[in-house]
């Protein structure tokens, strides 16, 4: 079997119950889009996690919001979906096996940080999986990370996290990080502004986004409680939104999912991403700032 899934902590999380239960011959990682827009093959020799549905594919698993944007699973579809903090822990839930509980720690933390649950000091200061969950994290921006991704699925399988964090491939991500922070930090105040109660992080005309942890614009903007990120998509075909609520200041009655699905993205309600095309940005952009205002 294939196992089809998104490229983050919840997905490599994901991968290691999955490759535990099932016979995994190879790994695949997929952004959203790419189904909900059919541009990548699906066949009934693949598993897939944490990715909209799609009717070819043998076995889903998913938590997000079922949207309009996407097709619905049948009512008797192999696998489980159910709005849990993440993926993992619906996988988890649907095999309730013996085999898994060495990673009820694992499961845990990345629910922690799937669902954003995390402190001031995790932020700041994380370690452990909430640590590598951000060198695994796209909008951290250390680059590609197709096979870092299969390298940790093996690795969190079979050793301690701290074995896993000491590993040089992790550590240079940790470093790179590190090193960054300050740098981020700066360009997060010099493009980011107010609007109301969110607070508008555009990236669009930085020609390199520094690597960064992307909660930190929550310790800068504590009174915000939802934030809205613009950068450009590849070969700049589209302005890549997300949405997100504050971990901070958890106020926010907006949902980012059934926002983003408006204009064809998706997610759940505490998080959102959509890509804009950019004939369309100004129109769809002002639409989504009115729906997160309206919200609230």
């Amino acid at each position: 079997m294939r196992l089809v899934t998104r490229g983050d902590l919840d997905g490599m999380t994901a991968a290691v119950l999955i490759s535990e239960m099932e016979d995994i011959e190879s790994i695949e990682l997929v952004h959203p889009q790419d189904i909900t827009s059919k541009k990548f093959e699906i066949t009934d020799n693949d598993i897939m996690a944490n990715l909209p549905y799609h009717p070819s594919c043998h076995m889903w698993f998913d938590h997000h919001q079922l949207t309009d944007s996407n097709e619905k699973p049948p009512a008797d579809f192999k696998g489980k979906h159910a709005l849990e903090t993440s993926v993992a822990r619906v996988i988890y839930d649907y095999y309730n096996s013996d085999k898994l509980k060495r990673f009820d720690s694992l499961i845990s933390e990345t629910d922690r940080f799937d669902a954003a649950r995390l402190s001031m000091d995790d932020v700041t200061d994380p370690k452990g999986v909430i640590l590598l969950g951000f060198t695994i994290d796209s909008r951290t921006g250390i680059g590609k990370f197709k096979d870092y991704f299969k390298n940790l699925v093996g690795w969190v399988s079979t050793m301690s996290i701290d074995e896993v964090l000491a590993q040089p491939e992790v550590a240079d991500r940790i470093k790179i990080m590190q090193e960054n922070n300050d740098l981020f930090l700066e360009k997060l105040k010099e493009h980011s502004s107010v609007d109301g109660n969110i607070v508008i992080t555009d990236f669009r005309n930085v020609d390199k986004v520094p690597v960064g942890n992307r909660f930190l614009i929550y310790t800068l903007f504590p009174d915000a409680n939802i934030s809205v990120r613009l950068q450009w998509g590849p070969n700049k075909e589209f302005i890549a939104t997300t949405l997100g609520h504050s971990i901070f200041n958890r106020t926010s009655n907006a949902n980012c999912g059934e926002i983003c699905s408006k204009y064809g993205g998706g997610g759940h309600k505490g998080a959102g991403a959509v890509p804009i095309k950019t004939e369309n940005f100004d129109r769809d952009y002002r639409d989504l700032l009115d729906s997160i205002k309206a919200a609230d």
